[in-house]
């Protein structure tokens, strides 16, 4: 299915042809056909001697409704230029043609109407006129065919020549990612509301699941229509209609798309090359506020020139506009931007979620043009470059390329080692071979850091490395699974140290050591709470498992703990149980200590406590 919409003028016979062509009145509204003048977009199809079918957008050609002329011409396959040719080439003829130069429309047709009111002589200087205007812009190569929608001559003509020029145009692909960029909504009695608009990038099915982007309003697909037919599947390139569930038409507007729910993220900024058109009669001035359109969408921009203080007329520059309402676009899609008087310039969309750019800055032009024309893969480590680690998905939707051409380009990079990919599944994390070099260093000096910090604790709690890196929880396996497999850490349970890292004593700490467990040695039951080693030496000799605190005051050696717990078990495997009194009993030592040992067995589960008596957990 193609999309073929007409252009120019205003009363140049726009809707009177697309009448003559398909028996269709596109002028829809009543106030339209009161003023014999088209207002807003208009709505035909017509079917050729091929088979085909295209859906045609008839626009307005007035100046003041050039926005709703915007709105129609964003996703158009075949521009067919109309002129008149008792007027000929007139302000907003130019003004369509560049905008259909600016949106990179290079298949169409110009086509002279009303060719029965002038003479021959005349006629033919219109031709030489529109071959002039169109020489330098994407449809020099249009073929141009007069005709009379009136008397009907030419008309065979002309829709022989689109047919054969759809012959050429490539099938709308289908990447799995539909986009339905609304331009009506309406409500119909019975049905509900009802959304048309252009298809592209996906197909749509009856009963699916859909979600309309900003809003981000969720709903179902109960019907869906192409040239007034029901259908279940709607495929890309076509006009579609369609019905939505639990949606009121009040929550809609011109300019939402209609998409596969979870994917489209609505912006505020846009990085774009941005072309002035070469007629203007002055030039773009950093931070000027215009109207920004794109597909079926118009909303208020700011422009940031990156390169430059002024744009003069036909030139081009990097700039980032900033929105003053969200939108829901991607890469690669084009734009127009217009002043309250006339359309100024246009061009690409290169990054639809950046950051904001410091100007005249080189690295971020070349980052720029990387991701205008650089490779899968070029563009692939120059998102990474702007911002590592990222998840899989993540990455995909910084570099904002379709995911056959994105994963292919990631395996590609990860087999060559310009990617590091740190841990495995949905969840591993993507660097740079740079990245990855920065990043293990970091680590390395965080760890190490932490070490001459507290040199005598076994390593750095790995939820304490988390926090220092700003990592998702999930994120840490994988990373830790990377940096362990090379040699950058060691694990010892909970924490992490560099690989050399030992605890060692100072003479003064090696005497602190001996002098407290000789104190343990003398007293193994009834151990003194004072003197006790400064912290990080208490919990050296407790990760050594040379001692064993079970309460806070209370620290036993672990050969005194280890037999403790041996003859406690005994006892209770013998007669069932054991009260605490037996326990002090059984050691010859105060309830102090006797409550307190049995209280960390319960916490480790070794007894349980029934009542006053303790069981075997």
């Amino acid at each position: 299915m193609f999309v073929l919409g007409t252009a120019g003028h205003v009363d140049h016979g726009k809707s009177v042809l697309v009448h003559a062509l398909t028996g269709i009145d596109p002028d829809r509204l009543a106030e339209e056909k009161e003023r014999g003048m088209t207002i807003d977009l208009g709505f035909a199809w017509l079917k050729l001697p091929s088979g085909r079918e295209v859906g045609i957008v008839d626009v307005p050609g007035h100046e003041r409704f050039i926005k709703n002329m915007l709105a129609g011409v964003g996703s158009i396959d075949i521009a067919l230029l109309i002129v008149a040719a008792d007027e000929g080439i007139m302000p907003q003829t130019r003004e369509h043609l560049a905008i259909l130069d600016l949106l990179q429309v290079d298949k169409g047709i110009v086509v002279i109407t009303k060719k029965d009111l002038v003479d021959e002589d005349w006629l033919n200087l219109v031709v030489l006129d529109v071959e002039e205007a169109i020489k330098e812009t994407t449809l020099a190569q249009a073929p141009v065919i007069v005709v009379s929608a009136l008397t009907g001559e030419g008309l065979p003509d002309l829709v022989s020549a689109i047919d054969h020029l759809l012959e050429s145009a490539p099938a709308r692909k289908d990447i799995g990612r539909p986009r339905l960029a609304i331009d009506r909504v309406f409500t119909i009695a019975g049905s509900g509301t009802v959304v048309t608009g252009t298809l592209i990038d996906g197909s749509l099915s009856v009963g699916q699941e859909v979600e309309i982007v900003p809003p981000g309003l969720r709903s179902r697909l109960r019907g869906l229509q192409t040239h007034k037919r029901r259908l279940d599947v709607a495929r890309p390139g076509s006009r579609v209609a369609a019905n939505l569930v639990g949606i009121a038409s009040a929550e809609l507007k011109r300019g939402d798309v209609l998409t596969n729910p979870g994917w489209l993220r609505p912006t505020r900024f846009l990085d774009v090359r941005l072309r002035l058109i070469s007629s203007l009669r002055r030039g773009l001035r950093h931070n000027i506020t215009v109207s920004f359109h794109t597909g079926s969408c118009e909303v208020e921009a700011k422009i940031r020139l990156l390169e430059r203080e002024e744009l003069e007329p036909g030139e081009a520059s990097w700039a980032q506009l900033a929105l003053a309402e969200p939108v829901a676009v991607v890469k690669g899609d084009r734009f127009i931007i217009r002043s309250p008087q006339e359309s100024v310039g246009g061009g690409d969309i290169v990054n639809t979620h950046p950051g904001r750019h410091r100007r005249f800055r080189p690295g971020i032009i070349r980052d720029l043009e990387i991701r205008e024309k650089g490779t899968a893969q070029e563009i692939v480590v120059a998102s990474l470059e702007t911002k590592q680690p990222l998840e899989m998905g993540a990455l995909l939707g910084r570099c904002e390329l379709p995911p056959d051409e994105a994963e292919p380009a990631i395996r590609a990079l990860i087999q060559g080692g310009k990617v590091v990919a740190a841990g495995s599944g949905s969840h591993s994390l993507l660097f740079t071979a740079r990245g990855w070099q920065l990043f293990r260093d970091r680590v390395a000096a965080l760890v190490g850091d932490y070490h001459r910090r507290f040199p005598l604790r076994r390593g750095m709690p790995k939820v304490e490395l988390r926090s220092k890196l700003k990592l998702a929880t999930h994120s840490l396996a994988g990373i830790l699974q990377g940096l362990l497999q090379e040699g950058v850490l060691a694990e010892e349970g909970a924490e992490v140290r560099l690989p050399p890292h030992r605890a060692e004593l100072t003479q003064g700490q090696q005497r602190q050591v001996d002098a407290f467990l000789e104190t343990l040695a003398r007293n193994p039951y009834a151990p003194p709470g004072e003197p006790m080693p400064e912290p990080d030496l208490l919990n050296l000799l407790i990760e050594q498992r040379r001692v064993v605190k079970v309460s806070e005051g209370v620290v036993f050696a672990a050969s005194a703990y280890d037999e403790m717990v041996d003859r406690i078990s005994s006892h209770m495997k013998a007669h069932g149980k054991v009260t605490l009194a037996q326990v002090r009993d059984m050691f010859g030592t105060s309830r102090k200590y006797a409550q307190a040992l049995l209280e960390y067995l319960d916490e480790k589960k070794i007894t349980r406590r029934v009542g006053d008596e303790r069981v075997l957990a």
